[in-house]
């Protein structure tokens, strides 16, 4: 029986695409290098803030990487989240989780200083169990660490707990971590890569999580 939800957070809890593009676009502008369509960072995020970056800058350009990353990491701290909102279904849906005892947790690839932010700002309601993001010197997803930090918080057995994303990589963190992989399809991926990636199940919108973890629970 599952007894805690662990979200990732961009593409699954909160869109933030625009806001994404917005922050990054200014930086390469700045350098003369040419911007990318805000669709285009759907398959640009998902693996940290520093990969964000590098994919972002023209592989032919030269540059101090670990400068740039240094100045735009401070600028991302300092701004933090500007357009961001929860997709259809997140505020009901939690609440309904948690009226069903189940613990919450959020476990991001994106800066945790930034991390907490959205996530104060955005669902200043909610009480998570855990909020993570990345935190310099420590792995992030899909290495395991964070999901297992945000099972141990909610005092429950890895097994126990559903992760839910909408990337190959909070898949295959799932995966590593040895927890149910529930992928995100109404987020920036889809579903074909959430298929691809392994996912124990797919939904296409976050208010069909309860009734799925109902349904777990009689089998």
């Amino acid at each position: 029986m599952i007894q805690a939800c662990i979200f990732d957070l961009d593409g699954t809890l909160v869109d933030t695409l625009e806001d994404i593009a917005g922050f990054v676009n200014p930086i390469l502008r700045a350098h003369s290098w040419p911007e990318h369509p805000v669709e285009d960072y759907r398959l640009m995020v998902g693996r940290g803030f520093r990969n964000l970056l590098k994919i972002a800058i023209p592989a032919e350009a030269v540059v101090d990487f670990d400068a740039l990353f240094a100045e735009s990491l401070q600028i991302y701290k300092d701004q933090g989240e500007q357009a961001g909102k929860p997709y259809p279904g997140v505020e009901t849906t939690l609440h309904t989780l948690k009226q069903a005892g189940q613990k919450l947790a959020v476990v991001s690839n994106k800066p945790d200083v930034v991390t907490q932010v959205v996530v104060r700002k955005t669902f200043p309601e909610h009480r998570f169990v855990l909020v993570r993001g990345a935190i310099d010197g420590q792995p992030v997803k899909p290495h395991p660490a964070g999901a297992l930090e945000a099972a141990a918080a909610a005092g429950v057995p890895a097994a126990a707990c559903a992760f839910i994303g909408d990337s190959d990589v909070d898949i295959a963190t799932a995966k590593a971590a040895g927890m149910l992989a529930v992928g995100a399809a109404w987020g920036f991926r889809g579903r074909a890569e959430l298929l691809a990636a392994g996912a124990d199940h797919i939904l296409e919108r976050i208010d069909e999580l309860p009734e799925l973890l109902v349904k777990l629970g009689q089998s």
